[in-house]
Formats: structure tokens, sequence, C-alpha cells
């Protein structure tokens, strides 16, 4: 089952997490936050005046606002539809990049290796945390932004 995180500017604007915490809190609480694992999403109705160019990442308020919210949940990503490119528009919300119009975005790789380094970390802990071994799933989301971790890594950090 989807689940959509709806934004709004008054939501954006006072970085509030209400949203994010009515959908992720319950399913903290009742222990079955990874039966939702690639099924959330976001909706984002930010006005913008006619003419600007700007990408959603590219908006401060916007990115602001992902920064607090992984901050608080930094393994979401792992609850991100993938397949809708939920993913990839988190990292552009919180990953430093430029956004060029015939090449997309492009992010700073050493920001972008930092990122899923990160990501990596707090996702296997977290997911250690739960009872679940994560080195499939991890490898499976590092895959998706370009990165293979090999078997060796995953022997080092999970002794």
């Amino acid at each position: 089952m989807a689940l959509t995180i709806s934004l709004d500017l008054s939501i954006l604007e006072s970085l509030d997490l209400t949203p994010a915490q009515q959908l992720l809190d319950p399913l903290v609480a009742q222990g079955t936050v990874l039966h939702q694992e690639q099924q959330i999403s976001f909706t984002i109705n930010y006005p913008r005046e006619d003419g600007d160019p700007r990408e959603l990442s590219e908006i401060p308020e916007i990115r602001l606002w992902f920064v607090r919210l992984d901050a608080r949940y930094p393994w979401l990503p792992l609850l991100l539809d993938w397949k809708a490119g939920e993913l990839a528009r988190y990292m552009a919300m919180v990953v430093p990049h430029q956004f060029h119009p015939m090449e997309g975005i492009q992010y700073n790789p050493e920001a972008l290796e930092i990122f899923v380094m990160a990501k990596t970390f707090v996702i296997m802990d977290w997911l250690r945390q739960q009872g679940v071994e994560g080195k499939s799933r991890v490898q499976a989301m590092t895959q998706m932004l370009g990165y293979e971790l090999a078997d060796e890594f995953f022997a080092l950090i999970n002794p």
C-alpha cells in the first residue's frame, strides 16, 4: 500500500514535520515500519512565480524541511518508493548538487559519497536494532545510487 506525505507552503516554511510524524511515528511504535519498505512518496505543493526555473530541490525552504526530516528519520530512504523516483528526489533535497537542463542533476561527488556511506552506517545500525538482516537491503539502495559495496565492507561494519 503506497503512502503519501503531503507538503504545502505553510508546512515547509514553518519546518513542521507533523505530516511525516503522523505517518511514521505510529508505524515505529507498532513495530510495523518495515512493512512500508519502498512504499512512501511525497506530494509537494509549493507555489512558484511564473517563469521560476528552479527545480523543487533548488528551493531553500524545501531543502531545509527535508534536511530536518532526514535528521529526525535518517533511515527514511529505505522506505521511499524507489521505483517512482522518490529516493533520487530525496537525495536531491539533502545532497549538494547542480541542476543542468540538458544533463539533469549533477551531484557533488564527495557529498554523494558521504551521503551514501552515512546512510549505509545509519540504516545498517537501525535494521540491526529492528532485528533484521540489512546487508541486501542496503546493497540494493546503494546500487540505486550508483555504488557497489562489497561483502568485505559489510563484514567490517557488522562483526
